[in-house]
């Protein structure tokens, strides 16, 4: 196999990657910035939502080129036969493959586990579902929102007495996507001491219930329901967002005593610490709206950036709160690479997301997403063998387009 390689931990590995919008499209993300050969199956006749939604080019879409860096593009039409033929040809010359189709289409399509497994037996299989494969809910479907609601995260989002907000949408299927991407690192370890591949069944309302476990264990064990209590934590106090000059606003999370008489002495206010109502942790929670409301007329005569320099260094955990705007230009986000510039076909430079991680063998991260078949040529051609001729036939009946 003729793998393209750019370092990383995981250089030599293919993954096959036939997946819709985000959270399927975020997992093979991960692997690619690991180092992994991702190769995403499209066709013209079935077009992501990401790649065609509001757009009047569907190569540069942003929502399609924000989860597809670093992958390669090839069209193949999964209605026909001969698609079908050329998926199952390219599985058997994969490590990997991710799939978040609708419950069962998978299976109607031919393209299910057993069928893979007989043309690649140390193929993982990953797949992804709002329930997952198995269960009296394993034919429903839903999307982020779903996710985060049935997995539970979404009634902890609001304030304290309120009715329940709900959370970013993106959170459900990143955190869906990286689970699934993790998944498959440990499946390749498991075939690295075994020699076997298999089937990893992921279920986007079980990653997201895996967030709330304490939550959900005290319900278990003590029959309490946690209820919505804005951005405070059952074992810290101060715990929230503050506001500062000029409309701005700080996050400050003290989550001992050292850090609690750090900021009273810087606050000025040392005698805090022998208040009764805010001496100890216990204290503090009993007295919290009075806590947040002292806290509050201090901040709010203070500059976000230079306070939350000077409670940093204090060893006070800090930040202000960011923009989008205020994140992409924070040159410390750039200088440790979470932000990465990558280079179109036609030869454009644009800014990425990068990854969350650091590592001492860091794969090269250097291409955007692809135009639509980008790579049809390399795959079609040189992975699958198929001769020009082949090619030609196949684009002209459609299979390829």
């Amino acid at each position: 196999m003729n793998i393209q390689t750019r370092g990383g931990p995981l250089q030599g590995i293919r993954v096959l990657e036939l997946t819709k919008v985000w959270a399927g499209p975020c997992a093979g993300k991960q692997l690619a910035f690991l180092g992994a050969e991702v190769i995403r199956v499209e066709s013209l006749g079935s077009l992501d939502v990401t790649r065609s939604y509001g757009v009047k080019d569907i190569n540069k879409a942003p929502g399609f080129m924000a989860v597809n860096p670093q992958k390669l593009s090839v069209q193949i039409d999964m209605k026909t036969e001969e698609g079908i033929a050329l998926i199952l040809e390219l599985a058997a010359q994969c490590d990997i493959l991710i799939e978040n189709l609708r419950p069962g289409a998978i299976d109607r399509l031919g393209l299910g586990y057993e069928r893979m497994k007989a043309v690649n037996p140390g193929l993982i299989y990953v797949s992804m579902g709002m329930y997952g494969n198995d269960g009296p809910l394993s034919y429903q479907t839903g999307y982020a929102p779903c996710f985060a609601a049935l997995g539970g995260v979404s009634y902890l989002v609001g304030q304290k007495s309120g009715a329940p907000q709900g959370m970013n949408v993106r959170y459900a299927d990143s955190t869906f996507g990286t689970a699934s991407a993790y998944a498959a690192t440990v499946a390749l370890l498991h075939r690295r001491a075994t020699g076997q591949g298999q089937f990893v069944d992921v279920s986007a309302v079980e990653c997201m219930s895996t967030m709330v476990g304490d939550v959900l264990m005290d319900y278990t064990l003590n029959q309490h329901i946690e209820e919505c209590d804005g951005n405070r934590h059952r074992e810290a106090a101060p715990h929230g967002v503050y506001p500062c000059k000029d409309g701005a606003w700080l996050s400050i999370a003290v989550m001992d005593e050292s850090q609690w008489q750090a900021l009273t002495r810087l606050m000025a206010q040392p005698e805090l610490t022998t208040n009764r109502r805010f001496a100890g942790l216990a204290d503090r929670k009993a007295h919290e709206d009075d806590l947040d409301r002292h806290i509050a007329a201090w901040t709010l005569t203070q500059d976000a950036d230079d306070l939350a320099g000077r409670l940093q260094q204090a060893g006070v955990p800090a930040a202000r709160s960011l923009s989008s705007l205020d994140l992409v230009a924070d040159s410390r986000l750039w200088a440790r690479g979470f932000y990465r510039h990558v280079e179109d076909a036609a030869g454009e430079s644009r800014p990425v997301v990068g990854p969350s991680w650091r590592m001492s063998r860091e794969a090269a991260i250097n291409t955007a997403a692809p135009r639509l078949g980008e790579h049809n040529d390399y795959i079609l051609g040189e992975v699958l063998g198929l001769s020009p001729q082949r090619r030609e036939a196949l684009a002209s009946a459609g299979v390829t387009r």
